[in-house]
């Protein structure tokens, strides 16, 4: 009897041709077949059920340059959207790597992922982040950026005081009072 291949293995359990060509010589490169859905998730970037309806859509900031995502990241914020302005600045923390305002965009990145948190329900993470974020953005002088520093990490640092002595409560109907940036 003649030594079974691995294709003949293949299809005695069941697999078809179009399934074993596509499984040979990978380059790590998705095709149609093997791109993965992207799961649906709300507004504040939690994974919803598979088949629910997607209520969250970004952009696709690392195709971006660097002041885009900063405009969008903005008008995200001011919006009261913040988990797509977390998304854009942490993109913008990244292509600021090496530079001078890289910790500037990290802190800001941490400013819409502290009232992501805090709309979330996570006090800890709100408080947190809220505090980094101040701490960070603060070390940059007013109008670096067309932002004005010093007043968004005063109101950061007064929103996680706030919620810490219990006066703002986490959770979706959060009575916050972002800044503008």
């Amino acid at each position: 009897m003649p030594a079974s291949s691995a294709n003949d293995d293949l299809e005695r359990h069941g697999y078809d041709a179009a399934m074993r060509e596509e499984a040979t010589g990978k380059e790590g490169r998705p095709t149609e077949r093997r791109n993965k859905p992207r799961r649906p998730r709300d507004e504040l970037g939690r994974p919803q059920p598979w088949g629910a309806e997607n209520r969250l859509h970004l952009e696709d900031f690392d195709a971006l340059p660097l002041e885009e995502n900063h405009r969008l990241a903005r008008e995200h914020f001011n919006a009261g959207r913040f988990f797509p302005a977390h998304e854009a600045w942490e993109t913008a923390w990244k292509q600021a790597r090496d530079t001078e305002d890289a910790e500037l965009f990290k802190g800001l990145s941490q400013l819409g992922a502290g009232y992501v948190h805090l709309l979330r329900g996570n006090r800890h993470g709100a408080i947190r982040l809220l505090r980094r974020a101040a701490s960070r953005i603060g070390r940059y002088p007013r109008g670096r950026r067309g932002l004005d520093t010093l007043g968004v990490s005063a109101r950061a640092s007064e929103e996680a005081d706030a919620i810490e002595r219990g006066e703002v409560v986490p959770g979706p109907d959060a009575e916050h009072r972002a800044p503008r940036v």
